[in-house]
């Protein structure tokens, strides 16, 4: 019973996680940031398709209530402000990797804590070492990007004027 509820609740965030995962690489298309937020999509795609095996080998069933809640999550979060009135701006950048980093931060904390409660070795076809491995090469391509994109969103105003002529 509690591993089901766990394994849902990492399923809505797994769905949050991939529909931003999406959008930011639609966002950045064109952008020095869009093929590797592209390719993180595709990464963050694949794991949630994982975590959807393990359930299956484990006889979880999907809460498809909880799935729903995820999807919802992330249309909502498109309504924060992000200093435009409209349009993409590049604190929405920084917050979607950021949101990104936190998810991928639960779904290592997720691959871990199976790992503990089903001994070492896959589970059904999943090798959960493998996923962790991924999960954290994700977090420092993540955290790449973010740091770059904090620079840009949140550079001192102070400097333009003192560079200015």
């Amino acid at each position: 019973m509690l591993l089901a509820i766990y394994l849902n609740d990492h399923l809505a965030g797994a769905t949050a996680g991939r529909d931003l995962a999406r959008r930011a690489a639609r966002s950045n298309r064109g952008s020095e940031y869009g093929p590797a937020l592209a390719g993180l999509a595709a990464e963050i795609d694949r794991d949630r398709e994982s975590l959807l095996a393990i359930m299956r080998a484990l006889d979880v069933s999907v809460d498809r209530f909880k799935v729903a809640l995820g999807w919802g999550a992330e249309k909502l979060g498109r309504l924060k402000p992000n200093g435009r009135l409209t349009g993409y701006s590049p604190l929405s950048r920084l917050i979607e990797l950021e949101a990104l980093a936190l998810g991928v931060h639960g779904k290592l904390a997720l691959w871990r804590s199976l790992e503990e409660a089903t001994g070492p070795g896959p589970v059904g076809d999943q090798d959960l070492n493998e996923l962790q491995r991924r999960a954290a090469a994700q977090l420092e391509q993540i955290e790449t990007h973010r740091r770059r994109a904090a620079a840009e969103a949140l550079a001192d105003p102070r400097s333009a004027v003192a560079q200015a002529p």
